[in-house]
């Protein structure tokens, strides 16, 4: 055999084995989630914390042996310009079959005043969306279109969508071909309108000079730490209902965000919720509650409060007093908030101190005796007599 074929066929043969081991490599590592974004989910450096993307937050809600995310969202990006300043062909590097990416664009699209950015609604906007989407398939990865996250932007309390037709735009372009979508500007609307104008500026970079390294920041469209988290789990959130096998590999809740009925709900509430003041719960002097010793300040908290399944106190033991041995025939937590104590329970004595957890279940016979110098105080849960 000719000498060239026989080291074609070396060649050929050393190529497809590292193909092969390169393959098994991939099928057995975690997978990818990529981001091709503008500054809402971009990364940022520790200079200028607290600003966040969410695409910075992604990765604590991901098992890090199942997912691998990668960020390449940048500040300040339309769907357009990020393609012709060659930021998604960093992406096209890297992708494979198996991989997802999201896409999320809209910001800076609407910048009529930039022609470089600007891109119209209707048409332009979603045939530069498609790019990614077309990308995405040619490799085999899934492509997930995400709406922006919305501005916090109220108006005499209203909070106003500055997306409409932009995010109109990607809902249809989802419906029409057939793509994943997040409405991440739903979601992120919804809870905006349940923190309330004012609460929600300590998502946003609203920051005191004081916090700032440079100047006091109001910015109704950038999200420091604690927005970028939220914004992060309604990501995660909305994915899992597109794709019910992820949620194994989520590692936090994702239980998060409102309801778009949020108000209303809280509008007519038959027992709406309190803010108790601690100058509001007025305590009341006892003697040792089932035959105790001494003196006890009882705190009932929300005792009014009608269709209450559980009963709520703090109890202060004095010097010396104490909680007499008694039956139980529901359970009940005691939680010590602070001081020491000696604790019967079922024939033992335990010491317990604060941060100790105390639980008695139907059955048990228990008592508790204040001990040392400092107050005894109990934080106290159990069933109200009508929940039984």
């Amino acid at each position: 055999m000719d000498l060239r074929v026989v080291l074609a066929l070396c060649l050929w043969l050393a190529c497809a084995t590292a193909a092969h081991a390169n393959d098994m490599q991939e099928s057995t590592g975690p997978r990818r989630v990529f981001i091709a974004g503008d500054s809402t989910a971009s990364a940022y450096g520790p200079e200028r914390a607290p600003r966040q993307g969410w695409g910075m937050q992604l990765q604590s809600f991901l098992d890090a042996k199942a997912w691998s995310v990668r960020n390449h969202a940048q500040s300040g990006r339309s769907a357009r310009s990020f393609i012709e300043q060659g930021w998604l062909d960093g992406i096209a590097k890297e992708l494979r079959r198996g991989d997802v990416l999201l896409v999320q664009f809209g910001h800076n699209d609407a910048k009529v005043e930039d022609p470089a950015r600007y891109n119209e609604p209707r048409d332009a906007f979603p045939a530069w969306l498609m790019r990614y989407v077309a990308l995405a398939r040619e490799r085999g990865a899934t492509p997930i279109l995400v709406t922006p996250v919305a501005r916090r932007k109220f108006d005499r309390g209203q909070l106003l969508d500055t997306h409409g037709l932009y995010t109109q735009s990607v809902r249809d372009l989802a419906a029409r071909e057939r793509i994943g979508l997040i409405d991440l500007n739903t979601r992120s609307m919804d809870w905006l309108r349940a923190l309330g104008d004012e609460p929600s500026k300590r998502f946003f970079m609203h920051v005191p000079e004081a916090h700032s390294p440079n100047e006091p920041q109001a910015d109704d469209t950038h999200l420091r730490d604690a927005g970028a988290v939220a914004v992060a789990c309604f990501v995660v959130d909305a994915w899992k209902m597109l794709d019910p096998a992820l949620a194994p590999t989520v590692v936090r809740d994702t239980d998060c965000g409102a309801k778009p009925t949020s108000l209303a709900d809280r509008a007519s509430q038959a027992q709406p919720s309190v803010v108790l003041p601690r100058d509001a719960i007025v305590p009341r002097a006892q003697p040792g509650p089932h035959g105790g010793p001494g003196e006890t300040m009882a705190y009932p908290m929300f005792a009014d409060a009608q269709d209450m399944p559980f009963q709520f106190r703090r109890r202060v033991l004095r010097k010396g007093a104490g909680i007499g041995l008694h039956p139980h025939d529901h359970d009940e937590i005691y939680y010590v908030l602070a001081g020491r104590g000696r604790y019967f329970l079922d024939g033992r004595e335990h010491a317990v101190a604060a941060g100790d957890a105390l639980l008695t279940r139907a059955g048990s016979t228990h008592g508790i005796l204040q001990d040392g110098d400092a107050d005894l105080e109990l934080l106290i849960v159990y069933l109200s007599r009508r929940a039984h």
